[in-house]
């Protein structure tokens, strides 16, 4: 391995570890707890080179998002691939798109909530990004109903979620009521 490949492999590393270490330290105690010189003493390494990597909390936020958005995209998939019918897809969807944001809340907050200077719906979004929303539109695609565009009805449906999570989260609504939540969602909002 030349030296290039070795510094290349340990850049990969360190910023594999402040990510890790940054949504460690959010899921604790939140976002606000998470700046580079705590970063810094938790990886054993200094600001400079913390900074070397990314200009600051902003770009870690969206480092932390863009690898939630690829989890968040295989726990879809894995959910609507048991499924043996599109109802069943989109209920499975549902369930996992809010069992992913309640696991995961600093990370939701990452992808959703804060700056972490991602474009969305754009032509420059991210892989990670599109590749989310698309997991959600391969089941929700084939239930937008007749006349509506299949991207459209992913984005009001998504939307919806969103509000469950975000409420949910807040202790605005009942946890007990949440599986009929998605029974409803599922049954109002998608024609199967």
């Amino acid at each position: 391995m030349s030296v290039q490949e070795r510094k290349a492999r340990e850049r990969t590393v360190r910023e594999r570890l402040i990510v890790a270490t940054a949504r460690e330290l959010a899921e604790q105690q939140g976002w606000d707890a998470v700046t580079t010189r705590r970063l810094a003493e938790r990886i054993e390494y200094s600001q400079p080179v913390l900074y070397s990597h990314f200009r600051g909390k902003r770009e870690i936020i969206g480092a932390v998002a863009l690898e939630g958005a690829a989890e968040m995209a295989v726990a879809v998939r894995a959910a609507t691939a048991a499924a043996n019918s599109p109802r069943e897809r989109v209920a499975a969807l549902a369930r996992a798109y809010l069992d992913f944001a309640e696991r995961n809340p600093a990370v939701y907050d990452a992808l959703f909530r804060l700056d972490g200077g991602l474009a969305y719906a754009q032509e420059d979004t991210p892989v990670p990004l599109k590749d989310a929303f698309a997991a959600l539109m391969e089941s929700l695609g084939e239930v937008a109903g007749d006349g509506v565009h299949p991207g459209l009805f992913t984005e009001v449906f998504w939307a919806s979620l969103h509000g469950l999570a975000t409420l949910t989260r807040a202790g605005r609504l009942l946890p007990e009521d949440a599986a009929q939540r998605v029974e409803l969602l599922v049954d109002r909002l998608a024609v199967v």
